[in-house]
């Protein structure tokens, strides 16, 4: 659960940050960017999964400290993801982008942006 709440926040994050330096942005620029607008949804997502694990942690009720640690295990896996996410991942993407081309890597010829788009030929 807590690792497909962080791969949910990180492709938030980094499509934001691509987005931004296709735009223009350099990429130090672009995932800084990313990680400022972009904290309010990644907290409010990690903060409902932590807060809905909280019962589950405590061990209430019978039979439940059984799996209480597996609620402590999600809540300190989402914790350690988010901060990952806010502060690790957008440097890993400044990093890894610095040198990236902007043009589109596609290789289809009905994708506009891809350098072997078709042309239409005008009609005669």
């Amino acid at each position: 659960m807590a690792v497909a709440v962080a791969v949910a926040n990180a492709i938030l994050l980094v499509t934001f940050a691509e987005q931004n330096r296709k735009a223009g942005a350099d990429s130090k620029t672009a995932a800084r960017n990313a990680a400022k607008e972009r904290l309010r949804p990644v907290l409010m997502t990690s903060l409902a999964m932590i807060t809905g694990m909280i019962p589950m942690a405590l061990a209430f009720g019978r039979g439940s400290e059984e799996v209480a640690p597996l609620g402590r295990a999600v809540i300190g896996g989402l914790l350690a993801a988010t901060v990952a996410t806010l502060f690790v991942l957008p440097s890993v993407f400044a990093m890894v982008q610095r040198r990236a081309s902007v043009v589109s890597p596609s290789l289809d010829p009905e994708d506009p942006n891809s350098p072997f788009a078709r042309v239409p030929e005008a009609s005669q």
